[in-house]
């Protein structure tokens, strides 16, 4: 099984109770003071709900890497505990990190250390924010790497996948968004033909509308538009496919197995939207072009065969091209940020929302990003 790139968990507390009076929490993910740090007060809540505790335990079997932001946390939990009158037992915490806390509990805090709290500056939380960016960044890139050695081993037939997975995706990828594509596409056109009629009507040159609506949706508009649905349609049914597998610990089965989850579920679902994005990128644009052409029959009287002739013309096989290179470039972003953010996915319920929400996210925003990096290539390069 070829080696697998790290996927860096977040910070993540989760509650549980080993009896009626002992309240466990469960620590995971990477604590790291660049990736943020979860807040004490669910601990506290929990102390406050009913049934009362009279001690707390600590589990850290999921625990990644740690820094002094972890330890920052126990240090807390365990002050909110001496405030209390509860016992603490910090056997499930890492032997390093159990000296740190005695180490920090045999020292006793100076008098008044407190009494200037730390100030979030905006150029803080400004470079805090860049950094969990960059992060991100190269997590992505570091994931879209791995999806490329799938797709070498795919292309020496060494990988291991079902094809009837590949198939069940292509269908929800292809012809399961037909009906959401053909009425997005519809209302793009026509609304890039209203706003071309306002203004070429006071010249007298309606007919041009065709060449508006045409040259948008082809080079620009059909591919960002389908885009954009693929991403809020699939790229979060990616995510949350994948998140409920991680709650459930499929994924660990596959790897125990020695199935490589990379070729087993992100490499089928690569291919599927891959292949599908140029597909629905050429119906995308020939829906978008008959709703320019329905808003120039209907309010403009230009009959159906002088506005498709006019389309004809204007368009060239270069702006087909580049739209269906854009399409495919988009269908990636979309597949790798929807599995990337599906194996990112925390061990509860509530991070499989979390994981489809920030797929969307970080699948529009790459698109946007990218269809601007096209704008300067193309027009660099004369296209």
């Amino acid at each position: 099984m070829p080696p697998q790139v790290e996927i860096l968990q977040p910070a993540q507390v989760s509650l549980g109770r080993l009896s009626g009076s002992t309240l466990q929490v469960r620590l995971s993910g990477s604590w790291k003071l660049k990736r943020g740090m979860p807040s004490p007060s669910a601990v506290t809540d929990a102390l406050d709900a009913p049934p009362k505790s009279h001690r707390i335990a600590f589990d850290a079997a999921d625990l990644g890497e740690w820094d002094s932001s972890l330890l920052s946390f126990i240090m807390r939990v365990v002050e909110v505990c001496k405030e209390r009158g509860l016992d603490a037992d910090l056997a499930g915490l890492p032997d390093g990190l159990k000296r740190l806390v005695e180490l920090a509990a045999a020292v006793p805090e100076r008098e008044g250390a407190r009494s200037k709290p730390a100030r979030h500056w905006f150029v803080a939380r400004i470079g805090d924010s860049t950094l969990a960016w960059l992060d991100s960044a190269v997590a992505f890139l570091a994931f879209f790497g791995e999806v490329v050695r799938a797709l070498g081993r795919f292309s020496t037939g060494r990988a291991r996948y079902r094809r009837i997975d590949l198939g069940v995706v292509i269908q929800e990828c292809g012809a399961d968004a037909f009906p959401i594509v053909t009425l997005i596409s519809f209302l793009v056109g026509t609304i890039l033909a209203f706003m071309g009629a306002v203004q070429l009507q006071r010249f007298g040159a309606s007919i041009y509308i065709a060449d508006l609506v045409g040259i948008a949706v082809v080079r620009d508009m059909g591919a960002m538009m389908t885009a954009i649905i693929m991403a809020g349609r699939t790229g979060a049914a990616f995510a949350a496919q994948l998140g409920s597998m991680k709650v459930t610990q499929e994924i660990d089965a596959l790897a125990t197995m020695g199935l490589s989850p990379m070729e087993y579920l992100v490499l089928p679902r690569v291919i599927a939207l891959v292949t599908m994005m140029p597909l629905l990128c050429l119906y995308s644009d020939f829906i978008g072009i008959l709703g320019g052409a329905f808003v120039g029959w209907s309010m403009l009287d230009i009959s159906w065969v002088s506005y498709l002739r006019q389309t004809e013309g204007a368009v060239q096989l270069g702006d087909v091209v580049g739209g269906l290179v854009k399409a495919t470039v988009y269908g990636i972003i979309i597949a790798v940020a929807g599995c990337l953010r599906g194996l990112q996915c925390g061990n509860s319920s509530s991070a499989v929302g979390e994981a489809a929400t920030r797929a969307v996210v970080t699948g529009i925003v790459y698109i946007v990003v990218a269809c601007g990096l096209f704008a300067f290539i193309f027009n660099a390069l004369g296209i």
